[in-house]
Formats: C-alpha cells, structure tokens, sequence
C-alpha cells in the first residue's frame, strides 16, 4: 500500500539531497519560496522545460528509476542543443499517490543523471493526480555563443549524432507492433528509456556549428525547424545516413530513423571548411557523427523548410512521415 507520508515529507526525504561538488553559484536552495542562484561573470542562461506525460510520453509500465532518468535527460539535451552546460534544474510533477517505493526509484534514477552530467536540484513541487513530471532546467554558457536554430548558410554540411532511430523501434517493441531480437530489442529498449543528452558534444560545437536542434520530434521535423529559422531549404543522401540495425525489416528502421523521435540526439550544420574539425570531434568523443545533406538556398523550387531526399545515386525518394506531432 502506497504510505501515508505527507508531501513535504515526501520531499525532503528524496528530492533534498547534498549539492554536487561540480554545482556552484547556488545561494538557496529547495525550501523556501524561491531558489537563489548567481549566474558566473561573462556567462549567459539557458532555460528551458519540458513536460512527459503518462500515456503520452511513457507507458504506465515504465520502471520508475528508468523514468526518472529519462525525465531530466530529454531536458538536458536541449541545454546541449544550445551548447549549455548544465547547472540547476527544478522539477514539478503530480502523482496518483504516495507510493514511496516508486518515488524512491524514480528519485534514485532522477538524481545518477543529475549527477552524471554536474546539474542541482534547487526546487520544484508536487501535487495529487494523473502522473505528469515537468523539468525546467538552467545552463550557463559563455555570452554570444549560445548554438541557434537560425544561423545555418546554405552549403553547410548537415550532420547527426548517433543512431537516431533505435528509441522508436524500442516503443513499437513495447507496444507490441513490432518483434526485435532480444539483443537489438534491449538495445532500442535503452535507447529509449534511458537516452544520452549529447551535453559534450553540445559545449564542442560552441564556435563551429552554425545551427543545432537536438532530435525529439524525428529527424526531418527537426532539421526543417532549423531550416525554416534559417531560411533555408535541405537535401539529404541516404547513402551517408547512419547504418541501420541488423535484425529489423529496413524500411521500417529507416522510417524509424528519419520520424521517430525520442531519440535526443544532435542533428546541427557546420560551414564546409569545419568537416575535418568535426570528423576529429567524432574520434575525440569516440561518438559517431554522420553527414546526411547539406543546405541550400531556399527558392521556388524548394521553399524554406523543404527537404529533398535522394538515394546514393541522387534519384528522388519519396519522404517518410516527418515526425511526432502532439496535436497532429
């Protein structure tokens, strides 16, 4: 039976925790109003939030350490996205009940992400109902090198990070839609549950990526926010997209590669001179980094936003479906 401990017990007995060695610039923290904190001289913010919803965003069978992973990952991706380094996070969620078995695990999975990646936890709140957690998380950068959706030139190289992809193919396994073999369906299933923000390769791109977007929605969908900030237009080589996993029908991984999302992935463009310097970023992170297209000057034929795909000989293919869509 869930217990009857109260919310603010709840609270300091698992959310108030030691602050991490890296963390600094934190003047109060969890239990007053407000948490106080002093950004570093000459550095900038970035903040940003994101909600997962139960039965949107995760099944109700999901194991709680691995959503409380999860729960702080996808919202450190968007501070790599940026080039951010995190710092502080808060975090508000509703549940349907004390259960504090739950709450530990999520709490235990919540706090190995925050301090894999240097963040504190500085506040937040709870309250009774359907399972919602909502991170907003805090990165410092140096000032006027925050990693934009709207600075990619035409000619740019187009690359992404990792196996997007595999996230999708792990929730259609779940759901049953699709059988995996047991070790490609481990894998996918990780993929998903316990995501990597690519918060190293986000701060290595201060100063060589042009734009960057890290991948949520499906690879096309992202890359055409950057295209349609940019005003740009994109073709794409399916003869340099990353490998597809053996053991799984290939039209269906590559639609999971192209529209699946979950993948919190970097998808960002460089100028052409920087290729080298980003082959080499790709051994020094021992990451894989591949570059699918490169940009080009949107027109008639090919507005702002538009994306052309072609096979390794450059014959037309026709486009996936772009990406996830909360009120598509």
């Amino acid at each position: 039976m869930p217990s009857a401990v109260s919310e603010f017990e709840l609270i300091a007995r698992y959310f108030v925790r030691a602050t991490p060695a890296a963390a600094s610039g934190t003047i109060l923290g969890p239990g007053d109003d407000c948490a106080l904190i002093a950004p570093s001289p000459g550095r900038e913010l970035a903040i940003t939030t994101d909600m997962l919803v139960e039965g949107t965003h995760f099944l109700p069978a999901t194991d709680p350490a691995q959503l409380g992973w999860k729960t702080l990952a996808v919202n450190l991706s968007d501070l790599a996205a940026m080039g951010a380094e995190p710092k502080w996070v808060l975090l508000a969620g509703s549940l349907p009940n004390g259960d504090e078995n739950w709450i530990a695990a999520f709490a235990d999975g919540f706090f190995k992400c925050a301090q894999r990646y240097g963040a504190e936890l500085i506040g937040g709140d709870t309250t009774r109902g359907p399972r919602n957690l909502c991170v907003t998380a805090i990165g410092e950068l140096p000032a006027g090198q925050a990693l934009r959706r709207d600075g990619a030139q035409a000619d740019d190289d187009i690359w992404i990070s990792g196996q997007p992809g595999l996230a999708a193919l792990g929730l259609a396994h779940l759901q049953a839609k699709i059988e995996l073999p047991e070790a490609l369906a481990k894998r996918c299933v990780t993929a998903l549950q316990r995501p990597l923000p690519r918060v190293e390769l986000g701060r290595k791109l201060r100063g060589l990526a042009s734009a960057a977007i890290d991948v949520s929605d499906g690879l096309l969908a992202d890359l055409g926010h950057i295209l349609e900030r940019s005003g740009l237009a994109a073709r794409l080589n399916e003869g340099q997209f990353p490998l597809l996993p053996a053991g799984c029908d290939p039209k269906l991984a590559r639609e999971a590669q192209l529209g699946g999302g979950d993948d919190y992935e970097l998808c960002f463009t460089t100028p052409l001179f920087a290729r080298q310097q980003v082959v080499m970023l790709a051994a020094e992170l021992d990451l894989p980094l591949w570059r699918i297209g490169y940009t080009v000057a949107a027109g008639e034929a090919q507005p702002a936003g538009d994306i052309l795909l072609g096979d390794a000989d450059g014959k037309p293919l026709p486009l996936p479906k772009k990406g996830f869509d909360h009120f598509g």
